[in-house]
């Protein structure tokens, strides 16, 4: 009868694939702490400094003389850490769900379009317009962006929240307004919320976007945008009006997101 070989065994008891996954997330700490710093520039590029958005606030406070759009975009949002940008533990809830129309073609600056005349259309042009920006991953094609897709009066390639984000990553990253190609870009819109709206052709929605950058390591965090979206002709566009009340941006999927009231984004 043939034996079975002998087997060292320590006593260390065995991995589990969880413990090997948690140790290779460990190991991977220190170059993603590196990249986070530069990730988290932009989110102070698209966020006012705490005392500046109070007083911002208090100066757009709702007021008799104030317009039902600025009212509704002056309102104040709920806050988060900046911690709570970064990537955390998945919620065992479910989220709401918002259902997104899908795009039926690329419009100016080849951001896709074709979306209808509801709040959720809104939110889908805003998506759409933001992850086409983003993704240039130049000033250029920030500013080719919101030139075509924003409404007179509205942001301007000097003035666009999306803009001023660009400029501080690219900035911590050590490059030009021209981009890199070794600097990647992908944004991902992963929760949603309509504030509210002003009859069929004023809404003021935010998304949640899922940004991965990546130069030579790769890092991911949560941005928020909230924009003022107006109906022009056949098309949503970014709508005069200084930028609304920022929303949080909190790590999609989190305990955080949902308390905050974002909702999971389907397109349907």
């Amino acid at each position: 009868m043939r034996r079975r070989p002998d087997i060292q065994r320590s006593g260390a008891p065995e991995w589990s694939p969880a413990r090997l996954l948690a140790a290779l997330v460990v190991s991977a700490v220190v170059a993603l702490a590196v990249l986070a710093g530069l990730v988290l520039a932009v989110v102070g590029g698209l966020s006012e400094e705490p005392d500046e958005r109070d007083a911002a606030l208090q100066a757009a406070a709702p007021s008799p003389d104030m317009s039902r759009h600025d009212a509704l975009a002056a309102a104040p949002m709920p806050t988060a850490d900046p911690d709570d940008a970064l990537p955390g533990p998945v919620s065992r809830q479910a989220a709401d769900v918002l259902e997104l129309p899908r795009a039926t073609g690329a419009g100016a600056a080849d951001v896709p379009t074709g979306f209808p005349r509801t709040p959720e259309g809104s939110l889908a042009q805003l998506a759409a317009i933001d992850v086409t920006a983003m993704q240039s991953g130049s000033m250029d094609g920030v500013r080719r962006v919101i030139a075509e897709w924003a409404a007179p009066g509205g942001p301007t390639p000097e003035t666009w929240s999306g803009v001023d984000g660009m400029a501080s990553l690219l900035s911590a990253a050590g490059l030009s307004g021209a981009g890199s190609p070794q600097l990647a870009i992908v944004v991902r819109p992963v929760m949603g919320l309509i504030k509210g709206t002003v009859g069929e052709e004023f809404a003021v929605v935010c998304v949640n976007f899922e940004f991965t950058v990546t130069v030579e390591q790769t890092s991911r965090i949560a941005i928020a945008d909230c924009q003022r979206m107006s109906w022009a002709g056949d098309r949503w566009v970014i709508g005069p009006g200084p930028e609304p009340a920022p929303a949080p941006s909190v790590w999609p999927g989190t305990d955080t997101a949902i308390a905050a009231g974002w909702r999971d984004l389907r397109h349907v």
